[in-house]
């Protein structure tokens, strides 16, 4: 159990007040708040050892470099990865996911060839299937979930066929809180075509349950350093080491280079061939504070957490007239998001009058305009959880949307 009274003390904009008034913060799947023990690693590196890594012989430079090269450790322990050689630094989830695309783009995909979406994909797992798709006459197909956000294993047999070279899915929707069974998908998926790629975007998996790679069997698994507590600017991208030395490079230039002629290049192996230029040092040095801060919790108490505070917000929220709750029922099939409408107020005026007591949620389609689309609405307000929020958190939330409903009546 954690102890949430020592943690919120750890997070610094939980002090702040703004109008006297303190931050009720609630939308964490957007971004996570980050604890002091980051904010000081990343300003260790500004202030004792700001030099650029690998270049260097001097010993600042060195220092830098060990400490970079260790956090590709740390992730790929944190995530069950069987070498860290398997992690890529990138900027995002959606760099990650673009890395793949683009790199199967060139080599893999041929016309004709089929990939598979699900509709409650964020556009960084939706669009780029779709434009590579049109420019190069890839078929694509959508996986959809049923009215309480649930997908279908059985549509599986339908959607993956001998043409069908990847499936595009989402471990944890961040609309619906839905958890996909990415195990269970992935044995599904290789049975029907054991040649279909599997690409999960873990964005909101990874910070908030125990994730094991292995166990999961999929070919990639993207997620970002934000949103689990670390820096911005800093994306990892799991691949199987056999796939991603097949693959060609997504950038080009610095440091990913081991030898240059006039009429050759040769890259350097995996994961450095996908690492062009000077990386964010400081965020990725940052993000291993994170992954130690989240270690030192546990991730099934960060997962037991959640599912504390979700099924009391949802108890709470289903005694509010005119709201409509989106995304499965049972907290063990979701996650610690709830995307909900009031019948008296738009999303986006629900989220203005919440922050007069700032009290932060997000409104809209949280980049997931298809999955709105084919639930008949054009926006939601979501609130979202993480291991800082409190009960009193969601009282004060509760008692907003009851303002909301008295300033529309």
């Amino acid at each position: 159990m954690l102890d949430i009274g020592s943690i919120r003390k750890d997070f610094p904009l939980l002090d702040k007040k703004i109008n006297g008034k303190p931050i009720v913060y609630l939308d964490s799947t957007a971004t996570s708040l980050k604890p002091q023990s980051v904010i000081n690693k990343e300003n260790e590196y500004y202030e004792k050892y700001s030099a650029n890594i690998f270049r260097g012989i001097y010993q600042i430079s060195e220092k830098a470099t060990l400490e970079y090269e260790s956090v590709r450790g740390k992730v790929a322990r944190f995530i069950g990865a069987s070498t860290s050689d398997e992690i890529i630094f990138t900027r995002n989830t959606t760099e990650s996911i673009n890395l793949v695309a683009s790199s199967l783009s060139k080599h893999e995909m041929k016309k004709r060839d089929h990939i598979v979406v699900s509709i409650m994909e964020h556009h960084s797992n939706f669009v780029p299937w779709q434009q590579l798709g049109l420019i190069n006459g890839w078929k694509l197909d959508f996986w959809k979930n049923n009215q309480q956000g649930l997908l279908n294993l059985k549509d599986l047999d339908k959607l993956i066929t001998r043409r069908t070279k990847l499936l595009a899915i989402t471990a944890v929707s961040n609309v619906l809180g839905t958890i996909n069974p990415i195990g269970q998908i992935v044995k599904i998926v290789k049975k029907l075509n054991p040649g279909c790629l599997v690409l999960v975007d873990a964005a909101q998996a990874v910070p908030h349950m125990p994730v094991n790679v292995g166990e999961w069997g999929a070919d990639f698994v993207a997620f970002s350093s934000h949103k689990m507590l670390g820096p911005t600017g800093v994306g990892v991208l799991w691949g199987k080491y056999e796939l991603l030395e097949q693959m060609s490079p997504y950038q080009f230039g610095g440091e990913m280079i081991e030898e240059v002629r006039i009429d050759k290049t040769l890259f350097k192996k995996t994961p450095h061939k996908f690492e062009a230029g000077t990386p964010h040092i400081a965020g990725v040095i940052g993000f291993g504070a994170a992954i130690d801060y989240l270690s030192a919790l546990g991730m099934d108490n960060v997962r037991d957490h959640e599912k504390e505070i979700l099924s009391y917000a949802l108890t709470q929220m289903k005694t509010i007239s005119g709201l409509t709750l989106y995304g499965p029922s049972d907290v063990k099939q979701k996650s610690g998001v709830i995307a909900f409408t009031l019948k008296q107020a738009h999303a986006h005026d629900v989220a203005q009058i919440l922050d007069e007591d700032n009290i932060c949620i997000r409104s809209g389609n949280h980049c997931a305009m298809p999955l709105h689309i084919s639930m008949g609405i054009a926006a939601t307000a979501r609130a979202s959880f993480y291991v800082y929020t409190t009960k009193a958190d969601v009282d004060i939330f509760v008692k907003g949307l009851e303002k909301v409903i008295r300033v529309f009546k």
